[in-house]
């Protein structure tokens, strides 16, 4: 059995260091060592998750886990880790709050300075190591001796990284050949990176399918007959939770097909609402036709991935387009244009936006398609604004942010009673050097601390970009 110690000094190397060669070496190592049994379990900690999702922690509860007396010497394994996860996320019905914080409790006693530090930020979805889906994939492909294109093909079809790890390591490139394109298993999503205008898009791709951006929930849609499923964008099975969608694609002519798209809940006029509006429509379990008429879901594709026996990953965007629009008919297709022409590309973008969208999409069309956002042949245009907010408050940085100020909490004021509220956080976008002078300057301004939190006086304020706002019960 491997102790949870090893991953968390390999974790430990991989955030000191931004050398992505080293950060693969250090997780392919710690993969290599690690026993048969616990691979899947340690290729999801070095990920940043956990397998069983969510588990319904306050993030209150993981604050005050700090102050549990931590173990001497590390004697807490992977898979009593594991298996204390799975206990909390079973726990339902009343009680069950008290049940998990106990549990939770119970680990962190087992748990070292350091496991806990790590186990605190595994659990707060903040670890921060630098280790990306695709550098992990590197160091799968690295710990099992295999090309990191059959690595990373295998993850987009398994859709988890542990099951791809352990059938690497296991088998090697016989174990990753298993994992084909197959209708009602989902395959991990294609994301976009971003690029800064419809004209740097276009310089960066020259002739373009350009499509509107909806800020609607990513669905992944199977059919093999009558059978329909429904996948989010993290591969969730939610079909019961959208039943018009399930009628839309059931309904069309294809008898195999596996659509990309998005959901979006309409206004009766037809505009779009906001996203966290049309996510209330998923993960319903109850009253679905209830919720159905009051918040009706339309669907919109964008890519075609399989057709009547025919996997179409590796085929261009353009023959995929093709594809979608023989198997789709045109009022579920995503608006789009092809285009090389800066003006007309802007025309297009102006529109989407008009019509309350986010902006578009620009899609190279001689791409295959790639899960994850690891090249840049998929780009998005969002409009950006922009805040002055006061930083109110930071928490120590993790990894190689250790020892300086990093998450900064951020204010606005409240003009009806004075002072500040809190609006957010952030940590993106500063060198090392910024870090050194905002933990200087925010330490001179410190007014207290909380686990690790240093408040502040409200006094420096920083300019926030931002794409989209959603409103809060807090």
């Amino acid at each position: 059995m491997t102790q949870l110690a090893t991953v968390v000094e390999a974790s430990d190397r991989a955030a000191a260091t931004s050398s992505r060669s080293a950060k693969r070496d250090a997780l392919a190592a710690c993969l290599r060592a690690v026993a048969p049994e616990d691979v899947e379990i340690a290729a999801a900690f070095l990920s940043g998750t956990i397998r069983q999702g969510r588990l319904g922690i306050a993030h209150a509860t993981l604050v005050r886990l700090p102050s549990v007396a931590a173990a001497a010497t590390p004697s807490l394994t992977l898979a009593a880790v594991d298996a204390t996860f799975a206990r909390i996320a079973a726990a339902t019905g009343k009680g069950s709050a008290s049940q998990r914080v106990e549990l939770l409790r119970a680990l962190f006693s087992d748990a070292t300075p350091a496991e806990q530090q790590f186990l605190m930020r595994l659990l707060a979805g903040e670890l921060r190591q630098g280790a990306s889906e695709g550098v992990m994939v590197e160091a799968i492909a690295a710990a099992a001796g295999v090309p990191v294109e059959l690595a990373r093909r295998a993850a987009m079809l398994a859709g988890d990284l542990g099951v791809v790890a352990r059938a690497a390591l296991a088998e090697a490139a016989a174990g990753l050949a298993r994992y084909t394109v197959r209708p009602l298993a989902p395959i991990a999503p294609m994301l976009a990176q971003s690029a800064a205008d419809v004209a740097d898009a276009l310089a960066r791709l020259g002739m373009a399918a350009l499509e509107f951006k909806l800020d609607g929930a990513r669905v992944q849609v199977h059919k093999v007959g009558a059978d329909v499923r429904v996948f989010t964008r993290q591969l969730n099975d939610v079909t019961a939770a959208v039943p018009e969608i399930v009628e839309a694609v059931r309904a069309l002519p294809a008898r195999e097909l596996i659509l990309d798209g998005e959901a979006i809940a309409l206004a009766p006029d037809g505009a779009p609402q906001p996203f966290q509006i049309t996510m209330r429509r998923f993960g319903r379990k109850r009253d679905v036709e209830a919720t159905r008429t009051a918040l009706p879901l339309a669907v919109f594709f964008f890519d075609c991935l399989y057709r009547e026996g025919q996997p179409l990953i590796d085929r261009p965007t353009e023959e995929r387009m093709a594809a979608l629009g023989q198997a789709v008919p045109a009022p579920l297709v995503v608006p789009r244009l092809v285009t090389g022409d800066p003006a007309a590309a802007q025309a297009f973008y102006a529109e989407a936006l008009t019509r309350g969208h986010e902006g578009v999409l620009a899609k190279a069309l001689d791409a295959p398609y790639e899960a994850g956002n690891r090249g840049a042949t998929w780009l998005k245009v969002k409009r950006t604004h922009t805040l002055d907010l006061v930083v109110l408050a930071a928490e120590w940085g993790h990894g190689r942010r250790r020892g300086w100020l990093s998450n900064l909490h951020l204010g606005a004021r409240d003009p009806h009673v004075g002072g500040f509220v809190m609006l957010g956080k952030t940590f993106k976008g500063m060198t090392d050097q910024l870090l050194a002078w905002q933990t200087r300057e925010l330490l001179a301004r410190e007014i207290g601390r909380d686990g690790f939190t240093v408040f502040v006086r409200p006094e420096l304020v920083v300019e926030i970009a931002f794409d989209g706002l959603q409103a809060s019960p807090q």
